[in-house]
């Protein structure tokens, strides 16, 4: 990509706040016309914040799935289950299509997530040349399937909202929830910091 095909280098500036595509004027301060925001040629701090947010991501992955998300008491009587213990238990009675839903949700979606930010991070980082458009669409998708990962922290929530019966029937939380909840908003944080632009900085210059 040429640098001077781009809208940068032929003094256009996008706004974050409001999207208007502003004339950059080097006698004034870049302030958008339309909302009055202080314009950026890219996200301030952009690989700086996406880094820590994804680190403490993957912090927290551990504990997400190493700890009991929650407990199923029937009578008194119940055991704590992790995500992936959860999942086989649901194998064991015969709810295949809801275990592998939770799977999705749970594990693949947060994992690939982490794993697909840190990819565009060492594109950046180390320049890689690439094809700069299939990667911006990794991007948006990973932007785009965050929010599904709330499924679980919403089916617990649900399920201790309504099950809870004293001692016949109950459900509670595990620390791992909480782990589980707080990596899902990392991630979404982390990619909404990035900004895919820097990954067509990196190409032929």
């Amino acid at each position: 990509m040429k640098k001077n095909n781009t809208a940068l280098a032929q003094g256009l500036m996008r706004c974050h706040e409001c999207g208007k595509l502003a004339q950059i004027r080097s006698t004034a301060p870049p302030i958008c016309t339309r909302c009055g925001s202080h314009l950026h040629a890219r996200l301030p701090h952009s690989f700086q914040r996406t880094l820590a947010l994804l680190l403490s991501g993957f912090a927290l992955y551990i504990p997400a799935n190493l700890f009991p998300i929650m407990t199923v008491t029937k009578l008194g009587v119940g055991e704590p289950h992790t995500i992936l213990g959860g999942i086989v238990a649901l194998i064991h009675s015969d709810m295949l299509p809801i275990a592998m839903l939770v799977l999705v949700a749970s594990i693949l979606v947060p994992l690939l997530k982490l794993l697909g930010l840190s990819l565009l991070l060492l594109c950046v980082h180390f320049r890689w040349q690439v094809n700069a458009k299939l990667w911006t669409r990794l991007y948006r998708i990973i932007a785009f399937v965050g929010r599904w990962s709330m499924l679980d922290i919403f089916m617990i929530s649900i399920l201790v909202s309504l099950v809870n019966l004293g001692g016949v029937a109950q459900v509670i939380a595990g620390s791992a929830a909480t782990a589980f909840a707080a990596v899902v908003v990392l991630t979404m944080f982390a990619a909404k910091s990035f900004d895919p632009r820097l990954i067509w900085d990196v190409q032929n210059d």
